[in-house]
């Protein structure tokens, strides 16, 4: 898929994506061991936030959340009134650098072709300040694919596999923390890696 085209699947399907995710979960229990890395009043960029019940909500009032769907960014205005929302796409951030205190990006870069993936990390190195936190769900394999009929829709995926992926964060300056599974919206359980931006 194209970038119109992906934009196209997630209008399409970012109502029934948030009405079958399930509205608890380990995942969301993540945002809070992140925050307690941070510091006071932290600045905080949610990656692909969609209708935001998972992520913004948890987040604190004035975070951001980033999403190429412009359906899901308006259910978002339901989930998390107090949070700021931008349509945009990670390859490209369309925010300044050096400025936020965490970025989490929960089941989202792998919505981007896997070859683009050292720029997504790349600008989430950007916009972080030294010593800036990632939370991100690890993909769980190496695969590039559309999937028909995925919640009504079609959608695409890619991604480069697990230890690939931890190897571009190094290469985009993140240091590895610890790894930890947790059950995602969908009723499965996905790893997610806490890693911190080192510059050089």
């Amino acid at each position: 898929m194209d970038r119109r085209e992906l934009k196209r699947a997630w209008e399409a399907v970012a109502e029934t994506y948030a009405r079958s995710r399930n509205p608890d979960g380990t995942d969301a229990d993540l945002i809070e061991q992140l925050q307690q890395t941070l510091p006071e009043a932290p600045k905080i960029l949610d990656i692909g936030s969609g209708d935001g019940a998972r992520t913004l909500a948890n987040l604190p009032a004035e975070s951001v959340g980033l999403d190429i769907s412009r359906r899901g960014l308006e259910l978002a205005t339901k989930q998390a009134p107090d949070t700021w929302l931008v349509q945009g796409e990670m390859t490209a951030l369309p925010v300044q650098s050096d400025i936020f205190d965490a970025i989490t990006a929960y089941y989202a870069v792998f919505h981007v072709p896997r070859e683009e993936h050292p720029t997504v990390f790349s600008e989430f190195s950007r916009a972080l300040k030294p010593g800036g936190k990632l939370l991100m769900t690890l993909p769980t394999g190496r695969f590039e694919t559309v999937r028909e009929g995925w919640m009504g829709g079609r959608m695409f995926f890619s991604a480069p596999g697990r230890d690939q992926t931890l190897s571009q964060l190094r290469d985009a300056g993140f240091e590895i923390g610890r790894t930890k599974m947790a059950a995602d919206p969908l009723g499965s359980s996905t790893e997610f890696v806490f890693a911190t931006y080192r510059p050089g």
